[in-house]
């Protein structure tokens, strides 16, 4: 499942606890609608959400949402800072997430093993869909060859460090992935804010693989404190792209990798109207 479809379940999952009055994809698209406009300062249409339920919940298909900022208001309506918070720490909890539990029996000659863990339970959990070969369910496997075989499936070090790995840092999807440097990779992914390396051509739907690009990968990322953007700090090294009346900052030229537009240079007054603090008397069309 998609990270916009997988959001879309949640926005109506939270919409049934936190309206329990409603019961009908209009009655929850209405209070959606009031909730976000009135405490999130946000608006989106109530028929929007119903085309959202229709699509993602009732089809069982995508949505095709372009409009970062749409994405960020409803991952942080469900809990979440915005939608790449979102995208890297959400964790399905339902039972519909895909479980498998492998149950291995160390050999009694394995005295290097403690008797504590004759028995070990190993839940995994993967958007992928990760399905035990049946081989596996047939034949016993010792300790070894057990941890092998999970690493090459999932594509994951099965026992990795302890130490939690900061958001900043980025790594690809791949057996041993972080050894190499993330421009040596071949193809190249947008995670919303920046690109990340990887050696795989598929990650997941919705997820455009690209070549490599090492400039791109190095000096190419969104902006998403707009806040913090002046004329001292802008002007001459950052560029823009308009969308649905919304402007999103980057700090190289190219296109917009989530609308497909060129964008362009940043002047004075789009920092004004559109990111620092605004000058009262500066009136701009473009």
């Amino acid at each position: 499942m998609s990270k916009k479809k997988l959001l879309i379940h949640e926005v109506f999952r939270k919409a049934r606890e936190d309206f329990p009055g409603k019961s009908t994809k209009n009655g929850w698209a209405s209070e959606l609608s009031d909730h976000f406009e009135n405490n999130l300062k946000f608006m989106i249409n109530e028929k929007t959400f119903m085309r959202y339920y229709d699509a993602c919940i009732r089809d069982n298909k995508d949505v095709n949402i372009k409009d970062m900022l749409i994405l960020n208001k409803l991952s942080e309506y469900v809990g979440y800072k915005d939608f790449n918070d979102f995208s890297n720490t959400f964790v399905k909890k339902d039972e519909e997430a895909n479980k498998t539990t492998v149950k291995i029996t160390v050999d009694e000659d394995e005295q290097s093993i403690s008797e504590k863990f004759s028995k070990l339970n190993i839940n995994i959990t993967n958007e992928q869909h990760f399905k035990m070969p049946d081989f596996i369910k047939q034949n016993g496997l010792g300790i070894i060859e057990m941890t092998l075989i999970l690493t090459l499936v999932t594509g994951n070090v099965l026992f990795s460090s302890s130490k939690k790995m900061s958001n900043s840092s980025s790594y690809s999807l791949g057996f041993m992935s972080g050894m190499a440097p993330m421009t040596e990779k071949k193809y190249m992914y947008w995670n919303g804010e920046r690109y990340i390396g990887t050696d795989s051509s598929y990650i997941s739907p919705g997820i455009d693989i690209v070549a490599m690009d090492a400039h791109k990968l190095l000096h190419f990322k969104r902006i998403m404190r707009k806040d913090t953007l002046t004329d001292v700090n802008s002007l001459g090294k950052t560029w823009y792209s308009k969308y649905n009346n919304e402007v999103e900052f980057f700090t190289d030229d190219g296109i917009d990798p989530d609308n497909g537009r060129e964008l362009r240079k940043t002047s004075s007054l789009i920092i004004y109207k559109y990111a620092g603090k605004q000058k009262d008397s500066v009136e701009f069309e473009e």
